[in-house]
């Protein structure tokens, strides 16, 4: 593949990530590799690029992911012909990727139900929106295209429910609040995400439930539906989520038990019948736990 720099300044890897698909991780190992020259000659990953560079590699073949049908025992809130409501477990990945060809959500969907929409590929079959690995929580799935390009508009209109609970450090200046506040990809850190001034537009609303010491118990209602969302958010306000991994303290809750954030409510329209549905979906037993810890030393 050939790419021509437009605007220098940027050290090699950085820019082939900005120009290609590629993530920077891949273009850094393209280089060390020596699958890259610059004007016909090898360079390393710090080159500072120039205008009217002339950048050639080979693209890395990609890897072909195979899945198969698991018996997860999923938990199926609610299952007809046209959707189904799970609720997913912490830890759990939603569908398959890199590192995560098994056990993810969609193995499971795949054993427990064999009808499953294909708009997404045959990596997400019925995935019309996703939750984080270390979130527990509702989550709706199209069994057909129909009904998944219907409840994709639902979530892109705003007129779906999600309500989430979250264990946040600290305690909150308001009962409630909302934060507007546009989230992108971290320039300084392409797996994170950030508030950003080139973001895109996103909206979360929260309001107390319990205060501790140290923590508060609050909810929370997404308008919009960026990746980490609330997590970003949160952190940005100064009250991260307890045992958030990447945008949280290290000093946290209970350690070694991820994040205490759980998709708890999930409305929506039927995308055939029309109706109101909504579902409601108990946090975890080791969130339950976190909350009675605390109420124990106030």
């Amino acid at each position: 593949m050939k790419i021509i720099v437009k605007e220098a300044g940027s050290r090699l890897d950085k820019a082939m990530a900005d120009l290609t698909k590629y993530s920077r991780t891949v273009t850094n190992e393209l280089i060390k590799d020596g699958q890259v020259t610059v004007n016909g000659n090898a360079a390393k990953a710090k080159y500072k690029v120039q205008e009217g560079d002339v950048i050639e590699f080979t693209e890395p073949v990609e890897e072909v992911l195979e899945y198969l049908p698991e018996d997860l025992s999923l938990d199926i809130v609610y299952e007809d012909d046209d959707v189904a409501v799970v609720n997913k477990p912490q830890g759990m990945v939603v569908h398959p990727s890199a590192g995560h060809t098994s056990g993810t959500l969609v193995n499971g969907l795949m054993h427990q139900i064999k009808n499953l929409s294909g708009i997404n590929g045959v990596i997400r079959p019925g995935i019309v929106h996703r939750i984080d690995k270390d979130t527990s929580g509702l989550l709706m799935v199209a069994k057909n295209d129909s009904a998944h390009e219907k409840l994709a508009e639902q979530l892109k209109a705003k007129t779906s429910k999600r309500r989430y609970l979250a264990i946040v450090h600290g305690n909150l200046p308001s009962d409630k609040g909302m934060i507007e506040a546009p989230i992108g990809r971290n320039p300084k850190d392409r797996k994170s995400q950030a508030v950003i001034a080139s973001g895109k537009p996103a909206v979360t609303r929260f309001e107390v439930i319990e205060r501790f010491n140290d923590y508060t118990l609050i909810s929370l209602e997404l308008e919009t539906g960026r990746t980490h969302q609330i997590r970003v958010h949160m952190a940005y306000i100064g009250h991260p989520v307890a045992g958030d991994p990447l945008y949280g303290p290290r000093k946290t809750l209970i350690p070694n038990e991820g994040q205490f954030l759980h998709a708890e409510v999930l409305g929506f329209e039927h995308p055939t019948t029309g109706e109101w549905m909504e579902f409601t979906a108990p946090a975890p037993e080791v969130f339950q736990k976190a909350i009675e810890k605390l109420r124990e030393q106030i």
